[in-house]
């Protein structure tokens, strides 16, 4: 593929995820997810798993890092170019956050308009249900992978991110961990680094 179009194919799907994506950035997660692999199929499930994880362990968004990482992989396995994937980084992170950037500065000039309007405050409380179905199914597509044959879907487990019993094993620790002991997610990610360490 023309490394060119792929820059320009890579920046227009990267503006519309961060044009149509509300609620931040696990809430993108899917539609990363169903551009990058099942659309485009430029990175393996297994490796789009990997991305979110080293994003979630990474200071910042985990939406503007995912697409960070996503440019260079996506540009570095097409020319085997560091420099370029490094573009191919810069490329995915402005499309990203250029749809939000202006629109927020619509939304400061026009807000105190709004303001109180009933129709804005009805159209808010529409919007945030949404938002949290987006963030459940950004979890449930690393969990569960979906296949479409002739129409119909079928469903499987995402094999690469479940290997044995010692992964379920770390995922309900980390669950239990997080929603009963309210322990402090960079706390869970570390723990698991280094229990990974030592069961692998």
């Amino acid at each position: 593929m023309d490394v060119a179009l792929l820059f320009l194919q890579l920046f227009a799907t990267f503006f519309v995820i961060g044009l149509f994506t509300i609620g931040g950035g696990y809430a993108m997660l899917s539609l990363i997810q169903s551009e990058v692999v099942v659309v485009h199929q430029w990175l393996t499930e297994s490796l789009f798993t990997d991305i979110v994880a080293i994003s979630q362990m990474t200071p910042g968004p985990i939406g503007i890092n995912t697409a960070t990482y996503v440019g260079y992989e996506v540009i570095y396995n097409a020319t085997g170019i560091h420099a370029l994937g490094v573009m191919g980084s810069l490329t995915t992170t402005l499309a990203l956050v250029l749809p939000s950037f202006i629109i927020m500065l619509l939304i400061v000039r026009f807000y105190t308009k709004f303001k109180g309007n009933v129709l804005f405050e009805g159209t808010m409380s529409w919007v945030r249900p949404v938002v949290v179905g987006l963030i459940g199914a950004a979890a449930v597509i690393l969990i569960v992978k979906t296949t479409w044959t002739g129409g119909t879907p079928s469903f499987s487990l995402v094999r690469e991110n479940f290997t044995d019993w010692k992964s379920w094993l770390l995922l309900a620790a980390a669950f239990s961990a997080s929603w009963w002991g309210k322990i402090n997610p960079i706390l869970l990610i570390l723990l698991g680094g280094a229990l990974g360490l030592v069961l692998y």
